[in-house]
């Protein structure tokens, strides 16, 4: 389709990445057709009401608005999130972590021989939640988040997936917030990790688009692992895990903040990029 090179060309001049693909996407959503099925439908003519909603569409992403807040969703782990401004959009690298806790989680239910527990803190959309409970069903699952905005998307996408009734959403600043004496054995966390000043370098569709209070890790980055490293501590269980998403090049420094406060790094693994992702610890 010749509207598609003419809007590639329109995204690139804007300075948006991946331009064709983009508008491929953009297109495909609009047309409710899988975007590989464009091609068997080039000779097809878009109506005026499509024409309409590609224009308005292909305007906001010029202005550098995310493509997932445009179509209203992203997909991760295979499970469809609805997506806005309130909550970080989920990333592809944080699958790492999602899938590293599930199998964590499968042998520690198997070993237990019965149901255990686990803490999304910072729960943003509910991804990581929502995969915890959807892949392991005998695992209760507590989400928490400081933000009222995020918990209602997260409330959301789990009324979506039909699993409302498997996560508990809790409102607060730290595991305080939390019902007293809750313990879990694995606490899982996606947390801010852009030191302050390196926020204004990021692409417009991050730096204006997803929560400030999502992305700023304090002047290096490194505030929220700190919070973990002295809050988790007393609501794991023996034998239980701590498992960190972690900023690039920042491997060694939360290590050497968790050894500091008695934790064991059992491990940190890569991401699909090859970049050290996912930090998994363990209590002394």
């Amino acid at each position: 389709m010749e509207v598609i090179q003419r809007s590639a060309d329109y995204l690139a001049k804007k300075g948006v990445e991946s331009p064709r693909l983009q508008i491929e996407l953009l297109l495909a959503h609009q047309l409710k057709l899988p975007r590989l099925q464009l091609y068997l439908n080039f000779s097809r003519t878009l109506g005026d009401a499509d024409v309409s909603a590609l224009s308005a569409m292909l305007a906001r992403r010029g202005k550098r608005v995310p493509l997932q807040h445009i179509i209203g969703s992203t997909s991760f782990c295979g499970y469809e999130m609805s997506v806005g401004p309130e909550a970080l959009i989920p990333r592809p690298e944080t699958e790492r972590l999602a899938e590293r806790a599930v199998d964590w989680l499968s042998e520690r239910s198997a070993s237990l021989g019965g149901p255990c527990a686990a803490l999304d803190f910072g729960t943003g959309t509910g991804c990581l939640a929502i995969v915890l409970a959807a892949r392991c069903p005998s695992v209760e699952v507590r989400a928490l988040d400081v933000s009222a905005g995020a918990l209602a998307r997260a409330r959301a996408n789990l009324e979506a997936h039909a699993l409302l009734d498997r996560v508990s959403l809790h409102l607060g600043d730290g595991l305080a917030s939390l019902p007293t004496g809750a313990s879990f054995d694995l606490i899982v966390s996606n947390p801010p990790y852009i030191p302050t000043a390196e926020i204004e370098a990021l692409d417009p569709e991050v730096r204006d688009h997803d929560p400030r209070i999502a992305l700023d890790g304090g002047a290096d980055g490194l505030t929220f692992y700190r919070k973990l490293a002295s809050e988790a501590s007393a609501a794991l269980r023996p034998g239980g895990r701590l498992m960190l998403e972690l900023g690039d090049g920042q491997a060694e420094a939360v290590s050497a903040i968790l050894r500091d406060q008695m934790w064991v790094v059992d491990s940190v693994s890569p991401d699909y990029s090859a970049r050290p992702r996912v930090l998994v610890a363990r209590l002394d």
